[in-house]
């Protein structure tokens, strides 16, 4: 007995001592990754999107190589050609959309990127018709079942991974605060999941992942609503972050002015009644977007740690622990990205749907007059514009001055 206990103490010891130096490693690593995030964050948009981009190349790397099987990869030579070639694809009409969105009226102007403007979609068609060209050229009889699952598998990474990381760059053009809010919630409730599952967790919530528990869960909701709101207070009043892209070389230091979106000035708003006798005011002033917070730290808190979820399914799948190593202590990028792809998708379609202000832009007219008319169309539209702001008074030398001639 006395023996058995002798070998266990340094079995104990060991575990101690790597659990130890794991928590070292993984807390220098958080410094370090929040750090990076902070000066990246402060170095303006265009870092931020290329930071987004490098995880998202990153993510699908790490996805796509757990359903490679090497041995039969050096028998199918072009079954990784194929995979990257259909990422490069989906980048190009994913990149291409919003470049052309967002600087239509530099791309419409030039004589040379003019046709892969108002042919881009065509254009990206063509180009993932030839990856399925190829895929079914190459396919070879007693690999048919391999070949068809990686196909499949491509596709649903390049939609789960690659389409929803390329709407969280856009949620960035749309201002800071869309990426940085809903990254900040996915963060806030992984942490009072933690802390709540710890101090009062009772009941397992779902099987594939254990640990996880319904006190936890409710408990980081609460406090992601809470801390959610609180977080947006501050933000709002920064104009670095309310403010949607104009210029790729703005940063936090700039002196950025815009006139902000309306969920981002105070509102009036009528008391329910029944509160009326107890506040003795029957209107008050808030800010709309923070009841929108609530809606998105409520998305954050029961819908995006599905996400999570679903990154377990997959590594019970494949019987590994973690998707990489390239962050040490931490895993990979995926095991960190998880949840953070499925929000910023949840962001931008809220944006979009409930937030963002459509109305007509010179931009928007431009790509109208430029994909849709005719040069006689255009000419004329040109000429009607001129009699136009003649009868307005304004001289030819006006209009002269205007075009820089």
């Amino acid at each position: 007995m006395v023996a058995c206990r002798a070998i266990l103490t340094p079995v104990k010891q060991k575990e101690t001592e790597k659990k130890r130096q794991n928590f070292i490693v993984r807390t220098i690593w958080t410094i370090v990754m929040i750090g990076g995030f902070a000066a990246l964050l402060a170095a303006g948009h265009i870092w931020m999107i290329a930071l987004v981009a490098a995880l998202q190349i990153l993510t699908y790397k790490e996805v796509i190589a757990l359903a490679h099987d090497k041995s039969r990869q050096r028998k199918l030579p072009y079954g990784k050609v194929l995979t990257w070639y259909l990422l490069a694809s989906t980048v190009y009409f994913l990149y291409g959309e919003s470049v052309i969105y967002y600087f239509r009226e530099v791309l419409l102007v030039d004589a040379l990127l003019l046709p892969f403007a108002t042919h881009h979609r065509f254009i990206s068609y063509m180009l993932y018709i030839i990856g399925f060209v190829i895929f079914v050229s190459t396919l070879q009889k007693g690999h048919y079942q391999y070949q068809f699952t990686q196909f499949a598998f491509t596709h649903v990474t390049l939609l789960l991974v690659v389409v929803q990381a390329h709407f969280v760059m856009n949620n960035i053009m749309s201002g800071m605060y869309w990426f940085f809010l809903p990254a900040s919630l996915v963060i806030i409730n992984d942490i009072f999941a933690y802390l709540c599952g710890i101090t009062f967790g009772r009941t397992p919530l779902i099987k594939i992942s254990p640990k996880k528990t319904v006190e936890g869960f409710l408990g980081a909701w609460i406090s992601t609503v809470l801390f959610g709101m609180l977080l947006s207070y501050f933000l709002i009043k920064w104009q670095f972050m309310i403010c949607p892209i104009s210029d790729f070389s703005e940063n936090a230091f700039s002196n950025l002015t815009c006139d902000p979106n309306p969920v981002f000035l105070k509102r009036s708003f009528n008391v329910p009644r029944f509160l009326v006798p107890l506040l003795y005011q029957t209107t008050y002033e808030i800010e709309p977007i923070h009841y929108h917070v609530i809606i998105m730290a409520t998305f954050a808190s029961l819908m995006a740690p599905f996400g999570g979820f679903f990154a377990s399914g997959l590594k019970r799948t494949f019987n590994i622990k973690d998707f990489g190593d390239t962050i040490p202590g931490h895993g990979g990028i995926t095991d960190r990205m998880d949840c953070q792809f499925l929000m910023g998708f949840f962001a931008y379609m809220y944006y979009t749907s409930f937030i963002a202000v459509h109305s007509l832009t010179i931009e928007s007219v431009f790509n109208t007059a430029v994909s849709s008319l005719t040069k006689e169309e255009q000419l004329q539209l040109v000429s009607s514009m001129h009699r136009y702001l003649y009868n307005q008074g304004y001289t030819v030398s006006d209009a002269s001055q205007c075009l820089g001639i």
